[in-house]
């Protein structure tokens, strides 16, 4: 299965995932008394919309060089990745103001049947997050990465709703508002993870050095070419689930600028072959200098 669709399955995942949660969230929220629940529901129906995007931003950043577009359209998947992160940061802001609104408010204690929902929910949502994360490493998706943070993003909030509502249910009158506590507590979780999510999404953008073992698995097939004798300069960057690569290699000085540009060819080849998320390979041959 291509590196695609392996990404888009693990979107559709997500979708089917949130929309069934944040309809049992809801209505356990509703008529268990668990503004924790509901401030869950809240998220799961922003995750919903985030999954959509990342949807978008995976088949649009795959779609084929062109014209205008050389090196293909993967700046698509960090720019929707940004978006993900508004959605994550508006929930949290959302879930944090009617938190406060509800602690300050008198309020009936949750039922403590939600602790049963919740269980669920968050065992449901960990595996969740480990599957989809998973998707994302085999297919350098940070867009996908972003959408597996959602999953343990919620996971969490479940888990501080358990925490607040178990609180609320053995201490009795006068804790009710642990419940709005513990999701008052989960928004700032989740603010957190929005910005773990946003600082490689921008790295991506800016072209940041982050791909040193790249580097040294570039350079060690490049030494079983025959005729490479080193490697200088090598430059990656990151665009969708490709890495476009700049790099030197040090051939025999006296050979013909047609022997060296059919070993640069050879040495391209190879690394597409050998390393298979590699786009555009551009190889400058350098002279060997002798000593």
């Amino acid at each position: 299965m291509s590196h695609e669709k392996k990404a888009i399955k693990a979107t559709y995942f997500s979708i089917i995932g949130n929309t069934c949660l944040a309809v049992i969230k809801g209505l356990a929220g509703f008529f268990g008394n668990s503004y924790a629940l509901i401030a869950d529901a809240i998220e799961s129906t922003t995750d919903i919309f985030a999954s959509f995007l990342v949807l978008f931003g995976i088949k649009y950043s795959n779609k084929p060089a062109d014209k205008n577009h050389p090196y293909g359209h993967g700046r698509a998947e960090p720019l929707i990745t940004f978006l993900v992160v508004g959605f994550l940061i508006t929930s949290a802001t959302i879930i944090a103001y009617e938190s406060i609104i509800n602690i300050r408010t008198p309020h009936a204690l949750p039922k403590s049947w939600t602790l049963f929902v919740l269980g669920a929910i968050i065992i449901w949502k960990e595996y969740s997050f480990r599957l989809v994360m998973k998707r994302s490493l085999e297919t350098n998706s940070s867009s996908l990465k972003a959408d597996a943070w959602h999953h343990r993003s919620d996971a969490i909030t479940s888990i501080a709703a358990f925490i607040g509502i178990s609180i609320a249910l053995i201490l009795g009158n006068g804790y009710e508002s642990a419940d709005d506590w513990a999701a008052l507590f989960a928004s700032g979780f989740i603010l957190y993870n929005s910005y773990l999510i946003f600082r490689p999404a921008l790295g991506e953008i800016m072209d940041e050095h982050l791909n040193d073992d790249l580097i040294a698995e570039i350079r060690k097939v490049s030494y079983q070419v025959e005729g490479i004798i080193d490697t200088e300069k090598c430059f990656i960057r990151k665009a969708g689930m490709k890495y476009h690569v700049d790099l030197h290699a040090v051939v025999d000085a006296n050979i013909s600028v047609k022997e060296g540009h059919e070993l640069a060819h050879n040495l391209k080849d190879v690394l597409r072959s050998k390393i298979p998320e590699l786009g555009h390979v551009l190889i400058h041959v350098e002279p060997h200098k002798y000593s």
